[in-house]
């Protein structure tokens, strides 16, 4: 623990310069004697490190000098590829070892690099969560992430939406894909490969027996199959709509004319369809299906009712 401490120290002078004790402490969180402590075991070894007293003062290496301790272990190097998604680095429980390796990665750059480094980190984000919705809640994420590193079948026990609510699987952990925040297990199984919703696993056991994944499945193929069948389920039928031309803006439909444009429009469904042409007010009419101009007719009606008076 102490040896990859001072390995952290070194890199952080290595990376920011002159860093007081205090500032130095505060980032490996330990207490100002341990930091004394460690730049005494530094210098010992022969690291070209001084101090200076005062307001201006802190550690800081002899000027030209660089370690070559870059190396990443294996956890580092996984959390590299994170490096855009702190957050889903810490749920993953790499998040302590994504910051050892910037500091390496960084280490390793040249002066340059670094500095592009550090502005792209002070102005770029990835917020991975939509609006109105906090990520869901996965606790068994990291046990879910482990199986997926080690390529070791597992036994699920999972709610869904029909029934069985409940049911077990033994699957075979292919990878894991956020999406909106969302955490998604893609595994083979019995059935075939199926996706599931990490938020709604309820028990994972990982098995002893590791599997190997077919040749021919890829992640990110897989997903936008999956992504656009989904798209194909979701969108079972059509409307025949009247749009203004601020209605058609709001569907994306390119108008006809400066008046109203005729469209054909896929919905999800009538009730999905019902509240989202309802939104759009005045600025559309529903002329089929009937049964979707009726809801929307009954609504209407039902609203001006409220309203009167």
């Amino acid at each position: 623990m102490r040896a990859s401490r001072l390995v952290t120290l070194l890199l952080l002078l290595q990376n920011r310069g002159r860093m007081t004790a205090q500032q130095l402490a505060e980032e490996l969180e330990v207490s100002v004697r341990t930091v004394y402590r460690d730049v005494e075991a530094l210098g010992a070894a022969g690291i070209p490190l001084y101090g200076a007293a005062g307001h201006a003062g802190g550690y800081r290496l002899v000027d030209g000098y660089r370690t070559r301790l870059t190396g990443l272990t294996a956890d580092e190097a996984q959390a590299a590829f994170l490096a855009a998604l702190p957050g889903a680095a810490a749920e993953l429980g790499l998040g302590e070892a994504l910051a050892t390796a910037q500091l390496k990665l960084r280490a390793a750059l040249p002066a340059e690099l670094r500095e592009d480094a550090g502005r792209i980190q002070e102005r770029f984000l990835l917020d991975a969560p939509g609006w109105y919705g906090d990520a869901d809640d996965a606790p068994h994420l990291a046990s879910v992430a482990a199986a997926v590193w080690a390529r070791r079948a597992a036994v699920l026990r999972y709610r869904r939406w029909r029934a069985p609510e409940e049911i077990e699987r033994r699957v075979e952990p292919y990878g894991l894909v956020l999406k909106a925040g969302r955490w998604y297990l893609v595994a083979g199984g019995s059935s075939g490969i199926r996706t599931y919703r990490v938020d709604q696993i309820l028990h994972i056991g990982p098995l002893e027996e590791r599997f190997a994944v077919p040749d021919e499945f890829d992640l990110v193929a897989y997903w936008d199959s999956y992504l656009a069948d989904f798209r194909a389920r979701l969108h079972t039928g059509e409307a025949l709509v009247r749009l203004s031309p601020e209605g058609a803006r709001g569907l994306g439909v390119t108008p006809t004319s400066d008046g109203w444009t005729d469209a054909r429009v896929p919905i999800e469904s009538i009730d999905h369809a019902h509240g989202e042409f309802l939104r759009l007010g005045a600025d559309v009419e529903v002329m089929a299906p009937a049964e979707l101009r009726d809801r929307i007719a009954t609504t209407v009606r039902t609203l001006a009712t409220r309203y009167e008076g």
